[in-house]
């Protein structure tokens, strides 16, 4: 079995250099412009609601009030995301999207071990989506006080209306695209010298055809 000569390939590496910065550069100029002229950027906010306890307000907290709470705060997320909650934010902002769509832009998450539920919400307009979550907030408020008959819900933090998109983030694309650039152009550098069998050097005639070398005619213009 033919040993793999760490030395050698560091030196096909070398003449082949240019080979793979070409894949490198081109690999990254095709994500930047992906990144910046056909990805649409898109915007996230979010807002966050703590869920007190079950029933009237008591003196003393209970244990198992705090922990039947946060075993229903999921039951609460799946409400944040019904139908009957996105039918009344759409009519009360006018969107254009229907229930499919705006279920597609919001994501509702529970925060281990508390009673705090962080609505997230991602459009191509930042301050679309930070309406989109306050408004989701206050009608998620009102229906959860008739559905499940609790009142002591209060809003935590408001949606703040995002400067930048959170995506693409085209710096990091770049970075990744380069790496399978890099990665791509070394095994086509290599595919290429397995496959290449003609004589270049005096080492290639005495590998391949086990024949010394007695003599080297130089090249002269």
């Amino acid at each position: 079995m033919e040993q793999i000569n760490i030395i050698e390939l560091l030196l096909i590496l070398r003449k082949r250099f240019w080979f793979i910065a070409v894949f490198v550069v081109t690999f990254a100029v095709i994500s930047g412009l992906i990144s910046f002229f056909i990805v649409e950027p898109e915007y996230q906010t979010y807002t966050t609601l703590v869920i007190g306890r079950i029933g009237d307000y008591k003196e003393k907290v209970e244990y198992e009030d705090v922990l039947l709470n946060q075993k229903l705060v999921s039951t609460y997320g799946e409400i944040a995301k019904s139908k009957m909650v996105a039918r009344e934010l759409i009519s009360n902002l006018g969107l254009s999207y229907t229930d499919e769509e705006l279920d597609k832009k919001i994501e509702v998450a529970i925060i281990k071990s508390t009673e705090i539920i962080k609505i997230t919400v991602k459009d191509k307009d930042g301050g679309v989506a930070a309406r989109i979550a306050d408004e989701l907030a206050r009608v998620f408020i009102k229906n959860i006080v008739n559905v499940m008959k609790i009142r002591n819900i209060q809003v935590v933090d408001k949606a703040v209306v995002p400067l930048k998109p959170y995506k693409p983030k085209p710096v990091i694309n770049m970075a990744i695209a380069s790496v399978l650039g890099s990665m791509l152009g070394i095994i086509s550098v290599f595919a290429y010298e397995n496959f290449d069998n003609t004589i270049k050097t005096t080492d290639d005639i005495e590998k391949n055809l086990g024949l010394p070398i007695i003599g080297i005619i130089p090249k002269i213009t």
